[in-house]
Order: C-alpha cells, then sequence, then structure tokens
C-alpha cells in the first residue's frame, strides 16, 4: 500500500462524510487490490451522496469485475440519470458506452 490510503483515511476520520474523500478511499483500495474494502467505500459513498456523478462508472467496473452484471447495469443506469440531471453529458457518454459495452459487448 501506498503512503495516500493511511492519510486519506486519517482525513475521512475528520470528515466522515466527505464524498471526494470517499471516492479516494475506495479508488486507493481499489489501487491495492482490495476489491471489497473499495465496494464497501463506494457503496458508502453512494448511500451518503448519490448525486456524487463520478462514482456511478467506476462502481460499475468494479461490479463488472466481480461478475455481478445485473448490478451493473442498475449502477450505469441510476448514473445515468443522476448525470442528465446534474448535465454531466460526458458521464452520460462514458456511463452509455459502458452499459453499451455491457449489455452487448460484440458491438
Amino acid at each position: 500500500m501506498n503512503n495516500r490510503l493511511p492519510y486519506l483515511l486519517q482525513l475521512l476520520e475528520s470528515a466522515p462524510g466527505d464524498s471526494f474523500l470517499l471516492f479516494a478511499v475506495a479508488k486507493e483500495y481499489e489501487k491495492a487490490g482490495d476489491q471489497l474494502q473499495a465496494l464497501a467505500f463506494y457503496e458508502k459513498l453512494r448511500d451518503t451522496d448519490p448525486g456524487y456523478v463520478g462514482l456511478y462508472y467506476h462502481l460499475g467496473k468494479l461490479q463488472e469485475q466481480q461478475q455481478a452484471h445485473e448490478k451493473a447495469v442498475l449502477t450505469y443506469k441510476t448514473g445515468i440519470e443522476i448525470a442528465r440531471k446534474a448535465s454531466d453529458f460526458h458521464a452520460v457518454g462514458e456511463l452509455n458506452a459502458a452499459l453499451l459495452n455491457l449489455e452487448d459487448p460484440e458491438e
């Protein structure tokens, strides 16, 4: 593990609901290969801040890696709705592409 994760966890203790920190901790666990911890932090972020658009692509990809394809489809679809409401059309495009690839990988 690198030095960022302990530092981020320490920051998170001071601000447990900070969406950026929850996301950053999830990414660090993912980089370290700890999918279960990454998933736990992504899900906590989803529960505390469902409007955090950047979450949905990464959570969906992690769910795909765990062969939880139905969950990933739901995650991408939810993310698309939230990104549209936020007028984040770049995220809409990325999520649509991920969803299309998951539903029909041959195209």
